[in-house]
């Protein structure tokens, strides 16, 4: 995350993140053991928790995240083989953990390349340049608030809400510098607008993905969800902006001029966007072989400007100093690697959860009929904040409980949204921990979970009320 950087699951996840499960997942559930009533389920369970108070203590123990969600991991997906193996069934935990594993992999490679891009702007000063911009025009952080916070709303629905969330926290660390409390409020909010943005379109959010690639809900139906995603968006901003201070950034006399290429990174960084999209609308291909498309472009632009760098502004004295060398791996290599690896971790715990039964079974207690499906669909969201929207709309989506097309627009609404109330519960919440480390904590999102879950609750109700026909 100090990359300018990141990347619950998203920036990883476009967004979230755009990773369908495939044929491979299912077939393996079919052969796996219940094991939710064993000791392995019990000890994953306990590794589980415990893994994830450390990531929320993180501010206070300063152990990295990654740390104990990959030791959990190793265990869990451990004593699950040790289980298949020592019953005869060697390949069934080594079918389910490469699914798994799968999932990490497109979703690594896809923020890897978010990450790189957010790293190459940074370093050609794009992100001072445009602070000197903001400031020069008088904007004070109340402005800079409700800005970054729409433009994070109306962004994530094309770019996926972790790239979008990524791309706003640069512009707020850029402004707020060492403004605390701006800096903190600010990227709660920018998590809150990202996920709300990413509900209403198919491409925002890998939830969104899913349920449409499922075929349940239309893709111009998704629409629908716009009003009740901007009331979920609204309703904490409202609230959390009193306490933004009403100051402005310190004023500088220094122009900040963008460096040699920046313009073009931008331009080829929203190339790369629009060619992750089209590789799934059109072609029908995971969004990430998109991105590492878009990686060659950098690629391409960044051997270019080592060849003509050196020599381009030889006569021009007032331009020696942007003519910087630019090496793309360079930027690679900061990229916040703390969150990559904690991906990796959540993946493989919740997918070994889930493999031991625990998303199947949290799916039939929802769903059996013990409560109405509005109110199942509204703890789907509460818990996506704890666990991971990913698995838990893979779960409903596997029991294909038999809901009306509004009910598949609310628990689609809710797994997208519900993961705000923690920082921990998205893609983008996980990703800005990093990328403003100290500065935006699990704490200093979790006291404004509150006035998040205000909106969370008025966006249901939202729904209930203008989408009654889809009821």
């Amino acid at each position: 995350m100090n990359f300018i950087k990141t990347l619950k699951g998203s920036s990883f996840v476009l967004a979230s993140l755009l990773l369908p499960f495939n044929a491979l997942a299912a077939e393996a559930a079919h052969k796996t053991v219940d094991l939710t009533n064993s000791s392995v389920g019990y000890i994953a369970l306990i590794l589980f928790v415990t893994a994830y108070l450390f990531v929320m203590a993180e501010e206070f123990t300063h152990l990295r995240k990654s740390k104990p969600v990959i030791l959990a991991a190793g265990i869990i997906w451990a004593m699950i083989g040790y289980y298949y193996v020592s019953h005869g069934m060697p390949h069934v935990a080594e079918k389910a953990i490469r699914h798994n594993f799968l999932e990490f992999s497109e979703l690594m490679m896809f923020l890897l390349v978010a990450m790189t891009y957010i790293n190459a702007m940074e370093e050609r000063r794009v992100f001072k340049a445009l602070r000197s911009w903001l400031i020069y025009k008088g904007f004070g952080y109340r402005q800079l608030f409700w800005l970054t916070g729409f433009l994070a709303f109306f962004i994530s629905p094309v770019a996926d809400n972790l790239t979008t969330a990524l791309l706003m926290c640069a512009v707020i660390l850029a402004v707020g510098g060492k403004n605390t409390r701006f800096v903190s409020i600010a990227c709660v909010n920018v998590v809150v607008a990202a996920n709300a943005g990413g509900a209403f379109s198919p491409f925002g959010d890998i939830t969104t993905l899913m349920v449409w690639q499922k075929g349940v809900v239309e893709f111009t139906t998704f629409f629908a969800l716009f009003i009740p995603s901007l009331v979920n968006f609204l309703v904490p901003a409202s609230i959390m902006f009193f306490a933004i201070p009403n100051e402005k950034p310190d004023v500088s006399d220094k122009v900040v001029n963008m460096r040699r290429g920046a313009k073009r990174i931008i331009v080829l960084f929203l190339l790369t966007i629009v060619t992750a999209v089209s590789f799934h609308n059109f072609l029908h291909l995971p969004p990430v072989f998109g991105m590492m498309t878009g990686l060659a472009y950098l690629q391409f632009l960044g051997y270019y400007l080592k060849k003509t760098g050196s020599h381009e502004h030889m006569f021009d004295r007032a331009k020696v100093g942007d003519v910087v060398p630019f090496d793309i791996f360079a930027k690679i290599a900061r990229a916040e690697w703390d969150t990559l690896l904690f991906f990796y971790g959540v993946v493989l715990c919740v997918g070994g959860l889930g493999t031991i039964g625990y998303l199947s079974m949290a799916s039939e207690a929802m769903y059996g009929g013990s409560i109405s499906v509005t109110y199942a669909n509204a703890l789907v969201g509460i818990l996506s904040a704890i666990v991971d929207n990913i698995p838990v709309m893979f779960a409903v989506l596997t029991m294909q409980p038999d809901m009306s097309t509004g009910q598949w627009l609310l628990v689609t609404l809710t797994a997208g949204v519900g993961g705000s109330m923690l920082s921990i519960g998205s893609a983008a919440g996980v990703a800005l921990m990093g990328q403003a480390r100290g500065q935006y904590t699990f704490f200093s999102h979790l006291k404004w979970m509150p006035a998040i879950a205000a909106g969370y609750v008025l966006s249901i109700l939202t729904h209930l009320w203008i989408n009654s026909h889809y009821l």
